[in-house]
């Protein structure tokens, strides 16, 4: 008789670097056969886009931190009120393991999962534990990381501790089959502007003025790719013209992952799906953290690839058209170190990284690695 699927819950919600890993593990747990919930915020849409047969459930969540008093009081209510919801919800569907992706939408669920004694693992997308994880840390399971080093992993819960990688879309996955091209003389030169919201900004106004600052014909061999904020396109798009120089621009590329597969170098943030994405396809990146984030991840990713050997980082302080045509200047002129940087982001790289957290949940089931009913990881 075959063992019955097992039903996992999902605690997350928010941005995408929380959303894209837990939508990776759906799928490759749908795909063994276990059924799944998603227990969310009212922000929980991009979650649950493009799964079926998920139950879905909506709980009240709220940040924990605020600069009054008041506000304090309130994202306590909130978080107090959200984990009761949450309670309740897993007390009716009695998962078989309760999963959480960190930031504060995941708080309530593994809060009311640790007091009601379901088997509970988190996963980590960055180089540094953020603050709801650090919350829940010592009251779960397991702690899945993404990155080799994690900074603000105590002595406590070491021990729990497994590295995964960051789980990634299978598209990505795919375009690590892409090779590397190397720079050659007098051929184009490939480049990847990736920004966001919170950086499309700052790499529109530093770019064009680094690449304007460019030797003539380096200039002229510079193929652009850039992602630029809605209300700043036209400006990013007259400095090109004004250099002059031919630049691809676009405030969203639904064919990123074509592009990354043929970009040379990658100037970006260094989000943890961007990182992610970098290391699974295998590309060498100039990365600028975005300097606000909270705990300062975004270094800590950044700081890893450096280490690692897959890329530069530059603060955005240091970020200046001169130090980044130098930069780039010095590494076309060396294109062997390009070539080692791509070679070592892809040796980071973690392509199977939903496999491998589906392995540490699966433990957590009844009956362990046997109810894995679909397929065996690879």
């Amino acid at each position: 008789m075959s063992p019955r699927p097992a039903l996992v819950a999902l605690a997350a919600g928010g941005t995408g670097g929380h959303v894209f890993p837990a939508q990776a593990l759906a799928v490759e747990l749908a795909g063994r056969g276990h059924k799944l919930a998603v227990i969310t915020d009212k922000r929980g849409d991009a979650l649950v886009s493009g799964l079926t047969n998920v139950d879905t459930y909506r709980i009240r969540a709220s940040g924990f931190v605020g600069r009054r008093f008041a506000e304090r009081v309130m994202s306590a209510s909130a978080l107090a009120f959200g984990t009761l919801q949450a309670r309740s919800v897993l007390k009716r569907i009695r998962p078989d393991a309760v999963v959480g992706f960190g930031g504060y939408a995941s708080v309530p669920t593994m809060l009311a999962a640790s007091f009601s004694g379901f088997p509970t693992a988190l996963h980590e997308q960055n180089a540094v534990l953020g603050r709801a994880n650090r919350l829940l840390a010592s009251r779960v399971d397991r702690i899945a990381t993404s990155f080799e080093k994690s900074r603000g992993i105590s002595d406590e819960v070491a021990g729990k501790v497994i590295r995964t990688g960051m789980p990634i879309r299978s598209v990505v996955a795919q375009a690590r089959t892409a090779p590397y091209q190397p720079v050659m003389a007098s051929q184009p030169i490939q480049i990847l502007v990736l920004g966001g919201s919170q950086g499309a900004q700052v790499f529109g106004d530093v770019v064009p003025q680094a690449l304007a600052l460019l030797p003539d014909a380096l200039r002229q061999r510079i193929v652009i790719v850039q992602q630029c904020r809605p209300e700043s396109i036209d400006a990013v798009r007259a400095a090109y013209r004004a250099i002059p120089l031919d630049a691809t621009l676009a405030t969203f590329f639904s064919d990123v992952t074509e592009r990354l597969a043929t970009a040379q170098l990658v100037i970006t943030r260094s989000g943890a799906s961007t990182v992610a994405e970098l290391t699974t396809v295998g590309r060498p990146a100039i990365l600028v953290p975005y300097p606000h984030a909270i705990d300062g991840h975004q270094a800590a990713n950044a700081d890893a690839l450096s280490e690692a050997g897959a890329g530069w980082t530059i603060p955005q302080d240091s970020f200046t058209p001169e130090a980044l045509a130098a930069r780039i200047e010095s590494l076309v002129g060396l294109p062997i170190m390009l070539e080692r940087a791509a070679a070592c982001a892809r040796a980071v790289g973690r392509p199977d990284a939903a496999i491998r957290l589906a392995d540490v949940v699966c433990e957590l089931l009844p009956n362990g690695k046997s109810t894995n009913l679909g397929r065996e990881a690879a």
